[in-house]
């Protein structure tokens, strides 16, 4: 029947459904209409995990596999004001003849055949693609046998083709400008892409990549990435062992919690996957069956790892490739946790039983995570019984719907949870947060100074086990239930102190929530600086704040998170503006703190680096108050004087 083919609509429109409403996308229209299929997030480029990292690294995939075929030890990478990239190496150069197609066609690509791309990570045939078609102008050259291919696309449309003599070196030459109309106000941040570029050195040993004329490179490969990434020192030397198609490198530091880096075929996966897990199964047993006592899981305590492993024909668990999902090393070949268990079990013993200085100071670690765990028995079975019960009613905490361990929710990266301090601010963010994706934990008052206390302070604390009971980072991150854990106190001392102790406990028992990137500060308003708008004499001003859109009101309000700002604002909005000094969350209304945790949010993000030293940061700071705090803090003393404005004017 006819009517087979139509749909009834609102208020019973019909809406026709027929041929005419089957589309088809080209390959172009497809990834740039589902661009977050092929590249994930089209942030701005603050987070490691946005999008232009990915085109960046789909580039350099393509380079990495032409030195792993030996072809080209030389790698140059220029990224120019932040924005266009360039990428030339000096391997074989693309087919001449099927330049077009390698750059254009999806599921087109020479990395098929395993004899001619044997272990790479660029094999499905979409990565140069996607950097192409998600880009406003992208080259592609091709230099062999003394001529040179050059293709230019926009958005994947091609412009120009040109063929003409050259004497530079074989190679590719690769340049891309991503589209500002998807990745809106984007910028490729240098400590970003200098920590991907290291990656691929400490993986290939023995390549040169040069980054805006700096020279990156390793000779010692994951031994160097531990020396480089490591905030606390270990505390026997790195262990470090090569095999055919795997190399492990591994030491223990006086930190809670394990510290994993795993790679695949010279691809960093953030994720892990079946790689690393082997690797956690087999050092434990490995080092157990040595001893012949021990549970993994004090065997594991403040160990630092990295593993890289070469595998045929990688299967990833998406086209961002930062969880391995294969099971075997090569198709019909033996399991990824049989190969990793194998030569764990046979280096790492040989090593043990060897290297005897190196087992004396690693059974003494066990042994003292071994103690502190059965210290913390009795009172850890209370606290997950109260831990349990909280659960279902954690007074401390106003949930969300939206979890990042929602697996299959597309905004689960979204989820974030302030931690307040007080009734009053947790009130104010609980009424104007977003309930899908912010969830609000609240203090009472200041918490415990962590730094000389063992883990058993998590579990007798009520509000430091309800916290870990609320985050579900007890066994790890692999739980977290938020994506971003944001300290929100006062912009005073007070709420300074608070924040500082917060960011103790969190180095102190869940360095990982740092180091991945979870942590967060709020940044709030210092002062609110408004007039009438039939007061203010720029009427620029006016105009611009109308062109934003939204309900008109009488005044016209500017928020100030320092003194240049508020300064600015008063020159803006004069003559006589009305000046508010927020001293705490709690004295900002719901209705304006909307605006603060809002797409408009401020924060900044809790890092840590090699130079940091975390442990000696935190004896200085957060340790016994000695004489050279004592002198720091009287020659870095200042004094604050509260002045009525007309008279700071004058």
């Amino acid at each position: 029947m006819a009517e087979d083919n139509i749909i009834i609509g609102k208020e019973n429109e019909k809406i026709q459904y027929d041929e005419d409403n089957i589309r088809h996308l080209s390959d172009v229209d497809h990834i740039r209409t589902r661009p977050g299929m092929y590249v994930g997030r089209l942030d701005d480029g603050s987070k490691a995990e946005d999008g232009i990292y990915v085109l960046l690294k789909e580039t350099i995939d393509n380079s990495i596999d032409e030195f792993r075929m030996n072809a080209g030890k030389r790698i140059e990478i220029d990224i120019e004001d932040h924005l266009r990239v360039s990428v030339r190496d000096y391997g074989r150069g693309i087919p001449q003849g099927k330049i077009i197609e390698a750059v254009s066609q999806l599921n087109t690509g020479g990395k098929y055949d395993s004899k001619a791309f044997k272990k790479s990570v660029g094999m499905n045939g979409v990565g140069i693609k996607a950097v192409n078609f998600l880009s406003s102008r992208f080259e592609a050259h091709s230099y062999r046998d003394g001529q040179v291919r050059k293709v230019v696309f926009e958005k994947g449309i091609l412009k120009s083709d040109v063929t003409e003599p050259s004497e530079d070196e074989t190679g590719t030459y690769i340049f891309f400008e991503p589209d500002d109309t998807l990745f809106k106000n984007y910028s490729f941040h240098d400590d970003i892409v200098e920590t991907m570029l290291r990656n691929y050195t400490y993986l290939n040993s023995g390549l040169a990549i040069m980054y805006n004329g700096r020279r990156i490179y390793s000779r010692n490969g994951l031994e160097d990435l531990l020396n480089d990434r490591m905030t606390n020192d270990g505390i026997y030397p790195i262990v470090h062992l090569k095999g055919e198609d795997i190399e492990i490198a591994f030491t223990h530091s006086n930190q809670y919690g394990e510290e994993y880096y795993s790679f695949v075929n010279g691809q960093y996966t953030i994720q892990g996957g079946t790689h690393q897990s082997a690797f956690k199964e087999h050092i434990a047993k490995t080092i157990k069956e040595y001893f012949g006592k021990y549970e993994y899981g004090d065997i594991r305590t403040g160990i630092v790892a990295a593993i890289a492993i070469n595998v045929e024909e990688p299967i990833f668990e998406s086209q961002t490739k930062i969880k391995l999902g294969s099971l075997t090393m090569s198709p019909d070949g033996v399991s990824i946790n049989k190969y990793v268990g194998d030569f764990i079990k046979q280096e790492v013993d040989n090593y043990l039983h060897i290297h005897q200085d190196v087992t004396e100071v690693l059974e003494n670690k066990i042994k003292e995570s071994e103690k502190e765990r059965k210290a913390m028995a009795g009172v850890t079975k209370l606290a997950r019984e109260r831990a349990k019960k909280a659960n279902l009613h954690n007074r401390k905490l106003r949930d969300c719907r939206i979890h990042y361990s929602d697996v299959k929710n597309d905004r689960k990266q979204d989820s974030c949870i302030f931690i307040t301090e007080g009734d009053s601010a947790s009130g104010s963010i609980t009424k104007s947060r977003d309930v899908n994706t912010q969830a609000v934990f609240s203090l009472r008052g200041k918490p415990l100074n962590t730094f000389k206390l063992t883990k058993k302070v998590v579990y007798e604390n009520e509000e430091f086990n309800l916290l870990q009971a609320a985050l579900d980072i007890e066994d790890g991150l692999d739980t977290l239930r938020y994506n971003k854990v944001i300290v929100a106190t006062d912009a005073d001392v007070d709420g300074m102190h608070i924040r500082l102790l917060l960011i103790t406990f969190f180095l102190k028992f869940f360095p990982e929530l740092v180091r991945e990137g979870h942590v967060y500060v709020l940044q709030t308003p210092l002062f609110r600086v408004r007039n009438r708008r039939t007061k203010i004499r720029d009427k620029n001003i006016i105009a611009e704040n109308d062109a934003k859109g939204g309900k008109k009101s009488d005044f016209i309000t500017r928020y100030c998170y320092s003194e240049e700002e508020r300064l600015a604002a008063i020159k803006d909005l004069g003559p006589d503006p009305e000046i508010t000094r927020f001293k705490g969350l709690g004295e900002i209304s719901p209705e304006e703190f909307a605006g603060f945790i809002g797409p408009d949010i401020r924060m900044e993000q809790v890092t840590l680096h090699k130079h940091d030293q975390v442990q000696k940061l935190l004896e200085y700071y957060m340790g016994d108050n000695t004489m050279e705090r004592q002198n720091f803090i009287i020659d870095n003393l200042v004094i604050e004087e509260d002045r009525p404005e007309e008279e700071e004017e004058e």
